[in-house]
């Protein structure tokens, strides 16, 4: 994962990861191991660790349609065809699952969000304790049968 994205801007997982991080007063790697540990010890940062971990998998599928989409438009520049617009739908879709990933993420984050106190912190509370996991499936979208294979090592 890249530090910056091409623009300048700091990446979405960076400063996430950088408040956790801040929050709990450990890095990412010595949070990981506090909850695999005792998961039930801080319900929180059990969510947290497990978001994150969504969010960094949802990370890496962007840059990866990204990548794909930037090599199909490169060898064709000047056309814009099927292929592209198969690579374009993928990337808007990792954007997409990143970006509700990162909004978990901000919301487990703050203590003063909508849903966190009186009853509905009770509520949810409950709800944690029977959950499986997020109701969205996780897996990276089918990539088309003739997209380009991504290089390994290659960031944005």
């Amino acid at each position: 994962m890249s530090d910056e994205i091409s623009d300048g801007t700091v990446d979405v997982v960076d400063v996430l990861t950088e408040q956790i991080e801040a929050r709990f007063g450990l890095s990412m790697e010595q949070l990981k191991a506090a909850v695999t540990e005792a998961p039930a010890a801080n319900l929180d940062a059990t969510d947290l660790v497990r978001w994150h971990g969504l969010l960094l998998e949802s990370q890496t599928v962007l840059d990866r349609a990204e990548h794909d989409l930037l090599a199909v438009l490169e060898t064709e520049p000047a056309h814009v065809f099927d292929p592209a617009h198969d690579l374009v739908r993928r990337v808007e879709a990792a954007v997409l699952a990143r970006d509700g990933r990162a909004q978990a993420v901000r919301w487990y984050l703050d203590p003063t969000a909508p849903g966190k106190q009186a009853l509905a912190a009770e509520r949810l509370a409950r709800f944690r304790a029977t959950r499986p996991g997020p109701a969205i499936p996780t897996s990276a979208p089918p990539r088309p049968a003739n997209a380009p294979q991504a290089a390994q090592g290659v960031t944005r």
